[in-house]
């Protein structure tokens, strides 16, 4: 696990040239993050899915003052002045949400989403909900990527984060919590990254960005609970690298760190005990969530078309990770610069490998996903959270090439930045394509059209706590 000081690839340079570098740097992550944006808000919302409407009523019920459950009179006032499925209906026709033993009614989803995004919706501006938090996460990956990278390991991250088909199609899609959840995920891990590598800087700020990163990450599992693999995937990491001494860490640091998820466990266990009535229950009945070894050969079969074709870069990725593994491998014995970077490579690599398998691996056992006649929108989107490791694991990839190509030509000093920026810009050309294709998904034949007419029923709901 070695070193993991900073160790910089940078050529000497003016500070006046340094400067205007920095600049160039930041002003390309900020263009592939406007790229984004502009995909998105050129294509007018569409609510797809029933998770959609499910989540819609619980942001618009917040937005009234109703934080966590309704009355049945409350339930039919609001599905009144929902257009679309659940508008008119009676309580259940709101698709995916479930009656409590009390007799309240709440959403079948994890709770998170609309406490992010209820603001947005109360201004009128639910639009750039996912928007917002997808900039967190572009700055998160940007500062961590460029302590590890160098400064063009920054905008190359960006860049492969906001190309990715999937990022766009739930970045389009204002009351899913797919793309905010993925953003999170994306910051708290960048900042968690410059957190452990910048050994140089205070210990205050070291403490304060690498808390940050972890209530990011908290905020994540929030909204989506199996995101719990990649918060104790970042415990574990931590914790690892104050063990080898390597990068330097603080106790007091690691102790805020731990004392925050350890305050959100409890605050979860009690959130969920007062509302759904256990410490480990949500508001999925029992049995409908299911997990099962005999669904990974299913999904390895199925999955993997779906996710080249929503995330292409993951390709970019794993080639990454290929490369910091053999590179190690290779210098393992060595001494010296070559030698330490080496090491402090692989021991960032296999942490973002954890984050990336954990999830992944968790959801190559998901039923609900075993099965040919899921689309891409569908199947993709429980592979998101794992989005900001790949675009880090893929900069890397692309740095180290672009590195390479300028050893052999040193006099071309923009080689190695140019060529990255020519790779994000055909991987945003394959996302978009991508977004283009599954944003025109039918669901059972219907194309579920936001404003749609009133008590239309969607395909496949079953009562309160129907799913697609």
């Amino acid at each position: 696990m070695g070193a993991l000081v900073q160790v910089s690839d940078e050529p000497a340079a003016s500070p006046r040239a340094w400067a205007g570098r920095d600049l160039v740097a930041a002003g390309l992550a900020l263009a592939a993050f406007a790229v984004l944006c502009a995909v998105v808000l050129s294509v007018a919302p569409r609510l797809i899915e029933p998770d959609d409407y499910a989540y819609r009523a619980s942001i618009v019920a917040m937005t009234q003052g109703h934080f966590l459950t309704l009355s049945t009179a409350q339930v039919d006032a609001l599905a009144a002045q929902l257009p679309g499925p659940g508008g008119g209906l009676v309580p259940g026709g709101i698709p995916q949400w479930v009656q409590l033993p009390g007799g309240q009614w709440i959403s079948e989803k994890d709770p998170g989403y609309p406490f992010l995004a209820a603001p947005f919706q109360a201004l009128g501006v639910i639009r750039l909900a996912p928007l917002f938090y997808g900039a967190l996460g572009c700055l998160g990956l940007y500062a961590g990527a460029r302590r590890w990278l160098g400064r063009w390991g920054g905008p190359v991250a960006v860049g492969l984060f906001c190309s990715s088909g999937a990022a766009m199609l739930f970045a389009w899609r204002d009351y899913m919590p797919t793309f905010t959840d993925a953003s999170l995920i994306a910051a708290g891990t960048g900042a968690l990254l410059w957190a452990v590598l910048a050994t140089g800087a205070s210990t205050a700020r070291r403490t304060a960005a690498g808390l940050a990163g972890f209530v990011a990450l908290e905020a994540a599992t929030f909204v989506r609970y199996t995101n719990i693999v990649v918060l104790g995937c970042a415990a574990v990491a931590v914790v690892v690298a104050w063990r080898i001494r390597a990068a330097r860490l603080p106790a007091a640091a690691l102790a805020w760190w731990l004392g925050s998820v350890t305050a959100f466990g409890a605050g979860v266990a009690i959130f969920d005990d007062l509302v759904y009535g256990g410490p480990l229950t949500s508001g999925y009945r029992p049995g409908e969530i299911t997990f099962s070894l005999g669904a990974v050969l299913p999904n390895l079969r199925y999955m993997p078309a779906h996710l080249i074709e929503a995330m292409p870069m993951l390709v970019l990725g794993l080639a990454g990770l290929g490369w910091i593994i053999g590179r190690w491998a290779r210098l393992r014995r060595a001494g010296g610069e070559p030698a330490a970077r080496a090491r402090r490579d692989l021991a960032v690599g296999l942490a973002l490998a954890a984050s990336w398998s954990g999830v992944w691996g968790l959801y190559a056992a998901y039923t609900w996903t075993a099965a040919p006649f899921l689309s891409t929108l569908q199947a993709a989107r429980f592979y998101l959270p794992a989005l900001g490791a790949i675009a880090l694991l893929g900069a890397w990839f692309l740095v180290q090439c672009g590195a390479w190509l300028a050893a052999r030509a040193p006099r071309r000093t923009l080689l190695a930045p140019t060529s990255a920026v020519l790779v994000v810009a055909v991987t945003f050309g394959l996302g978009a394509g991508s977004f283009a294709a599954m944003r025109d998904f039918s669901l059972g034949g219907l194309k579920v059209v936001h404003g749609g007419p009133p008590g239309q029923p969607l395909p496949g709901v079953r009562g309160p706590a129907g799913r697609s």
